[in-house]
């Protein structure tokens, strides 16, 4: 995993605990599924891709504080 990532991810679990029900993380290695990065458009790591319905509704690209993220999901949650 690369470093960035590793930083989030305890975040990200945090965050799947406390919203369980309404919110499922799922992650990606793009280093073991580059097929997959390039559909989504993922040039950068960490890359958190929320979607809505089914489809790609918010990205978020770079490390975030806890706080940030949430920000960045509420008016999805």
């Amino acid at each position: 995993m690369v470093r960035a990532l590793q930083d989030d991810a305890p975040i990200l679990d945090e965050i799947a605990s406390e919203q369980e029900g309404r919110l499922t993380v799922a992650k990606l290695n793009v280093d073991d599924a580059p097929d997959i990065a390039r559909r989504f458009g993922v040039m950068s790591i960490p890359t958190l891709i929320l979607f809505n319905d089914g489809e790609p509704a918010k990205r978020v690209v770079g490390a975030k504080p806890k706080a940030a993220l949430l920000g960045e999901l509420a008016e999805y949650l």
